[in-house]
């Protein structure tokens, strides 16, 4: 792979850091292709380092990356600057996110293969995703009032380092913490007041803490085209709640685990890490294949509460076959498709697992659809809005750290 190497920036950069860059151009990080109908269902690696500066120009222009006591002034300093200036300075932002190590850059020729005379491509590193993950969660967090959490409490006792209930004799297998005052005055009670005092096995006593249960989460994304149809963009938020959910589970609830499953004409896993990469498509929702895969990822995970969760804006309008046809209807609410689907539910239910859904649309046929979903697997259905889902997906989440677990 042949590498980029920039000239050294010598100019002056308005004092710009790369964590300024970064917030300035999150939107455009996670595009999802609304904006540009021909970005529709390509990879992110086609992303270049011309739209890259694009970006970066219209950030400058827009002024949004200089405080607000210098904004006039910076602003007409860089409209002063000539074109072979302003080439500089971005030539220099953009290598300053690369040696942040928040991009990479190479060069590769228009079928994708390292060298030649092609453009330049850049993609958003691990490091950007996380910065990106924890940058939504806060303002989601900020938004709710919510400044600090926790993991999920139960109304179960177990012994641990964080007493919190009452002291129980030691059982084999219990974690050591041992009440040192009500081991020596059971001591005490068998034996008097003497030195030394000779404990035994049934004088142990030892601290029991709340038992906090930890749970395996799957995510389904809708990517199917609806998502970006409509005059809306429903995938891209969908996807920074996404980011922002996994930065909470590895930050605050480190025993949870986070899987991410896309489902259109058929359905995969996504690492994710590559989540800030996807695009919406191909076309049809196949809501059946997501939930079938979700069951699989669930069963690898040894957790004591399981769940999916399932953002979708369309009824189920895609199934595929025994013999590995794809079966559609751009008309949803098909008997065949709707019927399969719905054998998927029971399943979960039949395993324990609760499916909650957002629904980023008011249709019909999709509430009839999610509220027989919540009468067989006692989840919820939440209407929400592209601007509200974060919220709601974040509180139901949390709220498990104050919901008692039966």
């Amino acid at each position: 792979m042949k590498w980029v190497n920039f000239s050294k920036f010598t100019g002056d950069d308005f004092g710009i850091d790369a964590q300024d860059l970064m917030d300035a151009l999150a939107n455009f990080f996670l595009e999802s292709g609304f904006s540009d109908p021909r970005m529709q269902g390509s990879p992110w690696d086609q992303q270049t380092l011309d739209a890259l500066t694009d970006a970066i120009r219209q950030a400058l222009e827009s002024g949004e990356l200089f405080s607000d006591g210098d904004v006039q002034r910076l602003l007409e300093k860089l409209a002063a600057m000539s074109p072979e200036e302003m080439d500089q300075l971005l030539e220099g932002l953009v290598q300053k996110l690369a040696s942040e190590g928040l991009i990479s850059v190479n060069q590769e020729n228009a079928n994708g293969k390292a060298g030649g005379e092609g453009q330049t491509r850049f993609e958003v590193t691990d490091k950007s995703v996380d910065f990106l993950g924890f940058k939504t969660l806060k303002d989601l967090l900020g938004s709710l009032g919510k400044a600090s959490f926790g993991r999920h409490d139960t109304r179960d006792l177990a012994t641990g380092i964080e007493s919190s209930g009452s002291s129980k004799l030691y059982e084999f297998g219990d974690t050591l913490n041992l009440d040192i005052s009500e081991t020596l005055f059971s001591a005490m009670r068998r034996e008097g007041v003497k030195v030394p005092l000779n404990l035994e096995y049934s004088d142990l006593h030892v601290h029991q803490a709340e038992y906090q249960s930890s749970c395996a989460t799957v995510l389904m994304l809708d990517c199917s085209h609806s998502m970006i149809l409509y005059g809306e963009d429903r995938f891209t938020p969908a996807k920074r709640v996404a980011m922002a959910l996994a930065h909470l589970i590895r930050t605050q609830y480190p025993g949870d685990s986070l899987r991410c499953v896309l489902f259109h004409d058929s359905a995969e896993e996504l690492n994710i890490k590559q989540l800030a990469r996807a695009q919406v498509g191909p076309y049809y929702t196949n809501t059946r294949d997501g939930l079938i895969l979700a069951q699989k990822l669930l069963q690898q995970e040894r957790k004591d509460m399981k769940q999916i969760v399932m953002i979708t804006d369309g009824k189920p309008s895609a199934l595929t076959l025994e013999d590995g046809r794809i079966y559609r209807n751009a008309f949803g609410l098909d008997p065949l498709v709707i019927s399969r689907t719905l054998e998927e539910v029971n399943r979960c239910k039949k395993q324990g697992i609760i499916i909650n859904t957002f629904m980023l649309a008011s249709d019909y046929g999709l509430i009839q659809f999610v509220q027989k979903i919540t009468e067989l697997c006692r989840g919820k259905a939440y209407f929400t809005t592209p601007d509200t889902l974060g919220q709601y997906l974040l509180m139901d989440y949390m709220n498990r750290k104050t919901r008692t677990v039966h």
